[in-house]
């Protein structure tokens, strides 16, 4: 993809190219990946609830 198809992930904040989108809010395959591989015990984990708990605040607003 080019640039221009290049989107903000809301976990990393960098520019990508692939990811997915959920709830109009894009993520990059980079963060997916983390975020499923991310054990609860992880110090991460927290952080991707944080993210993820405003996409559904988003949905429900």
């Amino acid at each position: 993809m080019d640039r221009q198809s290049e989107s903000c992930c809301m976990i990393c904040g960098e520019m990508k190219s692939e990811g997915i989108v959920v709830v109009h809010q894009f993520i990059c395959s980079s963060c997916e990946q983390e975020i499923v591989r991310t054990d609860v015990k992880d110090a991460k984990y927290p952080i991707f609830i944080d993210r993820m708990r405003k996409l559904w605040m988003q949905l429900q607003a």
